[in-house]
């Protein structure tokens, strides 16, 4: 019997360690646990903290992108503003050194009271002006006698009946029209055709 008890109480320190190793072991586990868990919240906390402040930088690199282009838009603006302001300035100098050959002109005839001078001097200053708007590609739009109205080159402001002539012919014309690069800027007034 005594092998019995001994027996016995072998299978009994033996469960009680195995229990205390379970418990041991289950400490362990949880302990591992805990600190899986303490770790992944920490991971979580970094990645959060991380992608805000990314967040945050995108969000001040946007708002200064943002000011600057406003920033240059104004700038435009400003600059489109002056150049129109300006824009007539080269052909207003050009016109300028006509009127003070005009002018020129003007003295020099009443000094030498030289009528002929005086003409001379206009046909220069009309030869130098027409020369000055071929620069600036104003042309003169073709408008004479005989020559076939065109409604988006003419206005007619009259029109006359004459039997040698054709329907739609220019008959007299009253101011020469202008086109600048292509594009009609003064139609001529002329005098049409109909029958």
């Amino acid at each position: 019997m005594a092998e019995k008890d001994l027996e016995k109480e072998n299978l009994e320190d033996e469960a009680v360690q195995n229990e205390a190793v379970e418990e041991q072991n289950e400490s362990v586990e949880n302990q591992d646990a805990e600190k899986s868990a303490e770790e992944t919240s920490d991971n979580c906390n970094d990645k959060v903290k991380k992608l805000e402040a990314e967040l945050e930088e995108w969000k001040n690199s946007y708002t200064r992108k943002l000011a600057e282009f406003q920033n240059f838009t104004k700038r435009k603006e400003n600059e489109v503003a002056e150049m129109r302001k300006y824009a007539s300035e080269g052909i207003i100098l050009k016109v300028l050194e006509n009127i003070d050959n005009l002018e020129r002109a003007e003295n020099a005839s009443t000094e030498t009271k030289n009528f002929d001078a005086l003409v001379e001097g206009v046909n220069m200053i009309l030869r130098n002006l027409k020369y000055m708007l071929s620069e600036e590609d104003v042309e003169e739009i073709e408008a004479a006698e005989g020559v076939q109205f065109n409604p988006y080159e003419h206005q007619a402001m009259m029109t006359e009946t004459k039997d040698e002539l054709d329907n739609d012919i220019i008959v007299q014309v009253f101011q020469k029209g202008y086109k600048l690069k292509g594009k009609v800027i003064r139609p001529a007034m002329v005098t049409v055709n109909k029958k």
